[in-house]
C-alpha cells in the first residue's frame, strides 16, 4: 500500500515572509511506514531531485563598476585582456618580472569573492516519535558539494596567459610591455608594426672591455683629453646618415619617387620586414668627459648592440669607451609614464593600465595598417637595390662611413 504526499508548499500553512514562491505540485511515493517532515531550515526547494543543482550563471557586472574593489573574481578575470607596461629594474631577468606579475595577479584573483559552491539535495533518514511510537522519517536538506570546497579543489585560478613584448636583458632597465589573455595576440601585431624604441645610453671614455660594458674584463685603457663635443656630434651625424640610407633600402621604396620623399618628410619610413638593427635618430644629451649620455631611437635592436655602438664611437674618436647604463624610455606608444613600478604590480593597477592604454593601442594598430598599405602601394624597389642590400653588412656601413669622415678631417 502506497500513500501519496503532496508538496508542503501547497499546504494551508503560510510560508515565511522571506521564502520564495511555492513550487509546482508533484507526487512522490513512499512506503506507508515513512512520512515526510518539513525541514527546520529555510528550504524552498527541498523536494527537488538530487540530480538538479542550482544554476551557476555569473552575475553580470557593469563595465564601469568592474574596476572598483571589491570585485567578483570571474568578472575581474574577464577584464584581464590587453597590453600594459611595467618598469623593469636593472639586475632582474625579464622572465622573473613576467612570472612575478602572473603570481601577483593569481593571488589577487583568488582573494576576491568566488562563485558559491554548487548545492545538492540530500534526503537524510531520521527517527521521530509519533502516535504509533517511533517512526522512520526522511528530511530533505540542501548541502554544498564537497568537491567544490576550497580545501578539496584548491584555488580557482592557477594559471594566466602572460606574454612578453620586446625583452630587456638583465643589465638593462626601462619600459617593458606585457600582454595578458587575448593581449598576447596584440603583441604580435605590435611587432609587425615595426615601431621605434627610444633609449638613454650612458658611456664612459678611457677604457675598453670584452663585453662593451663597464663590468666586463678590461682589455685596453686610453686617453680621452682630445675628445670634444663637436667631434662626438660629427660621429653621431655620420652614424645617423648611414642608418637612414639603410632604412630606405629596407623599406623597399623607390628612392627617386615623390612618394619616398613624402614619407621621409612625414617620418613614416619603416622596414617592410625584419631587418638588421637600424638607428633612426641619435643625439648627445650630456657631455662631461669622460662621461657622456646619448639618446638613441632605433628599430630591431638589442641592448648589446647599443653597447657595441658606444664601443665603436670610442674607436672612431681614436680612444675607447664602455657602456655604463642602458635604459629604455619608450617602446612604441608606451612611455615611462605608462610603466608600472614594482609597488603597483597588482590586479587593480594592471586593470587600470589596460583600460587606459587600450584606445592608444587600437589607434596605433590602425595607423600602422594604413601605413603598410600605403607603402605597399609605393613599392618600387628595384632588383639592384635588393642585391646591394644583401651584399652590404649593416655594421660595415656604420664604421666605414665614420672612418672616412675621420680621414677627411685629418687630411
Amino acid at each position: 500500500m502506497w500513500r501519496h504526499f503532496a508538496c508542503p508548499a501547497q499546504s494551508a500553512s503560510p510560508l515565511p515572509s522571506h521564502s520564495a514562491p511555492p513550487l509546482p505540485v508533484f507526487i512522490q511515493h513512499f512506503p506507508s511506514s515513512l512520512s515526510i517532515l518539513r525541514p527546520q531550515s529555510d528550504i524552498t526547494s527541498f523536494l527537488l531531485p538530487a540530480c538538479i543543482r542550482p544554476s551557476r550563471r555569473k552575475q553580470e557586472v557593469a563595465p564601469e563598476e568592474s574596476l572598483n574593489m571589491p570585485q567578483f573574481a570571474p568578472a575581474a578575470y574577464r577584464t584581464l585582456h590587453g597590453l600594459f607596461a611595467v618598469y623593469k629594474p636593472p639586475g632582474v631577468h625579464w622572465k622573473l618580472v613576467r612570472d612575478g606579475i602572473e603570481t601577483n595577479l593569481l593571488k589577487d584573483l583568488n582573494s576576491l569573492e568566488q562563485p558559491a559552491p554548487r548545492q545538492q539535495v540530500r534526503f537524510l533518514p531520521g527517527i521521530s516519535k509519533g502516535s504509533n511510537g517511533k517512526e522512520l522519517t526522511i528530511t530533505a536538506t540542501i548541502l554544498p558539494v564537497l568537491a567544490d570546497h576550497k580545501l578539496a579543489k584548491g584555488p580557482n585560478y592557477c594559471h594566466l596567459k602572460v606574454g612578453a613584448g620586446h625583452v630587456l636583458d638583465v643589465r638593462s632597465s626601462g619600459v617593458f610591455v606585457l600582454g595578458v589573455g587575448h593581449g598576447t595576440k596584440l603583441l604580435t601585431d605590435m611587432r609587425e608594426a615595426h615601431l621605434t624604441k627610444e633609449y638613454t645610453v650612458h658611456g664612459l671614455f678611457g677604457k675598453a672591455t670584452d663585453d662593451f660594458s663597464d663590468t666586463g674584463k678590461v682589455i685596453e685603457k686610453t686617453t680621452h683629453d682630445h675628445i670634444t663635443r663637436d667631434k662626438l656630434e660629427r660621429i653621431l651625424a655620420v652614424i645617423q646618415g648611414s642608418n637612414h640610407r639603410a632604412l630606405i633600402m629596407h623599406s623597399r621604396i623607390d628612392l627617386k619617387s615623390q612618394e619616398a620623399y613624402e614619407l621621409a618628410v612625414e617620418g613614416l619610413i619603416r622596414p617592410m620586414e625584419k631587418s638588421p638593427p637600424i638607428i633612426t635618430k641619435i643625439r648627445c644629451l650630456h657631455f662631461t668627459p669622460p662621461e657622456f649620455t646619448l639618446e638613441i631611437q632605433c628599430l630591431h635592436e638589442t641592448q648589446q648592440y647599443l653597447r657595441k655602438i658606444i664601443h665603436e664611437i670610442g674607436l672612431e674618436l681614436k680612444s675607447s669607451a664602455v657602456c655604463t647604463r642602458v635604459r629604455r624610455t619608450r617602446d612604441g606608444i608606451f612611455t615611462l609614464s605608462d610603466a608600472l613600478l614594482r609597488t603597483h604590480w597588482d590586479l587593480q593597477s594592471i586593470q587600470d593600465a589596460i583600460k587606459h592604454c587600450m584606445p592608444k593601442v587600437e589607434a596605433e594598430l590602425q595607423k600602422a595598417l594604413a601605413l603598410k598599405d600605403r607603402m605597399l602601394g609605393y613599392d618600387g624597389g628595384s632588383t639592384e637595390q635588393a642585391e646591394q642590400l644583401e651584399s652590404v653588412e649593416h655594421t660595415e656601413i656604420i664604421t666605414t662611413g665614420a672612418r672616412s669622415d675621420q680621414n677627411r678631417e685629418a687630411t
